[in-house]
């Protein structure tokens, strides 16, 4: 019953979400981790462990809640949808794909788990195969295009955000070498990390638009450019980094909410805007120093959320209603990463009680 909500009401991008994203169970686990609950981080970090047991296996961004691999797309087309938006789905095909940004927040996880959770030598030496399998994968794939964190379905490009994140998992995997006092894994992944940086900051900046932009070889704004300061890639008060949020606030941000991007992508133009989106917005402004503007932005986000306090994965401009998969681990990840950035500058939005 909750497969299919659509993004749009009598669009198409209506998708199956009922399976577990490496990304977004990684973002998760690392927002119960700030938040100080570990037991549920644990049990977390279990199924992920379970899933990648075998340090032969292959990578997929996502998997089944029981840590199946198989999630065959197809279509029902003898069901309306909701209201009737076309096509129901069951099954994604995004689970075929490559994306590369995957990779960085999984890695900023497990570095977190070795620092927070002793664990038994096999455990220790479990997770560690882990990490030289991403770093493998990583060293032969990050120079690649991939699909991007949009999940792009008809072409692969060089995303600038993707090539970020594999530089987070080198740079973290570099540090967990450090850890467990692995000086030849940690000077090789530093090797890694520090090319990968070389080249975002060769090929994705863009001297003439003053901006990081979408891809090496475009111009689009996209929203997950807003999170390059987040993992450590870049400074917040480096002048590359304000310019790039001041462009894509410019570009993206709409009637208080943001477009995750705005050229045509499989299926025309996004109307709807995702709801995370605005949140990194508000956590950039925040991060350069513009903290009224942030907070302005956030209160009218708030405002957006059901009786309940709770968020959908997309929320449409004009009537402000709750679109796509409800509710999103990834849009309330967001909201309380938002609110303890405000919190711990003790700069409280009215929505939030101390």
């Amino acid at each position: 019953m909750t497969t299919s909500i659509p993004e749009t009401i009598g669009d198409v991008r209506n998708w199956d979400y009922r399976f577990c994203w490496l990304r977004d169970a990684s973002m998760s686990l690392d927002t119960l981790l700030k938040m100080g609950h570990f037991y549920s981080a644990q049990r977390f970090l279990d199924y992920l462990k379970g899933v990648l047991k075998s340090k032969n296996d292959s990578f997929q961004i996502m998997y089944g809640i029981r840590g199946e691999r198989e999630l065959t797309e197809i279509t029902l087309p003898h069901l309306s949808g909701y209201e009737n938006s076309k096509p129901v789905r069951i099954g994604n095909a995004a689970f075929l794909q490559r994306q590369n940004d995957v990779f960085g927040y999984l890695m900023n996880v497990i570095y977190q788990y070795y620092k927070v959770f002793p664990g038994t030598l096999d455990e220790i030496e479990d997770l560690w195969e882990v990490v030289r399998n991403i770093c493998r994968t990583i060293s032969t794939h990050w120079e690649k295009p991939d699909k991007g964190i949009w999940e792009l379905r008809n072409v692969e490009k060089q995303f600038v955000f993707s090539k970020v994140m594999s530089w987070v998992a080198m740079d973290r995997a570099k540090e967990i070498a450090v850890l467990l006092n692995k000086k030849y894994y940690a000077e090789t992944w530093r090797g890694i990390a520090n090319d990968i940086k070389e080249d975002v900051l060769k090929n994705g900046w863009k001297e003439d638009l003053q901006t990081f932009t979408q891809t090496y070889c475009n111009s689009e704004l996209d929203a997950s450019l807003l999170l390059m300061a987040e993992y450590g890639f870049i400074a917040c008060d480096d002048p590359r980094y304000k310019k790039t949020v001041l462009a894509v606030k410019k570009a993206l941000y709409h009637d208080g909410l943001v477009y995750r991007y705005l050229h045509k992508d499989d299926f025309g133009k996004p109307v709807s805007s995702f709801t995370i989106c605005t949140f990194w917005l508000v956590q950039a402004l925040f991060r350069i120093g513009m903290k009224e503007d942030a907070k302005s932005i956030f209160e009218n986000l708030l405002s957006c959320g059901n009786h309940l306090g709770l968020f959908s994965e997309d929320i449409d401009f004009a009537t402000k209603r709750l679109l796509g998969n409800f509710p999103q681990a990834y849009s309330h990840l967001a909201l309380i990463n938002t609110a303890t950035l405000f919190s711990e500058g003790k700069f409280i939005p009215k929505f939030i009680k101390p």
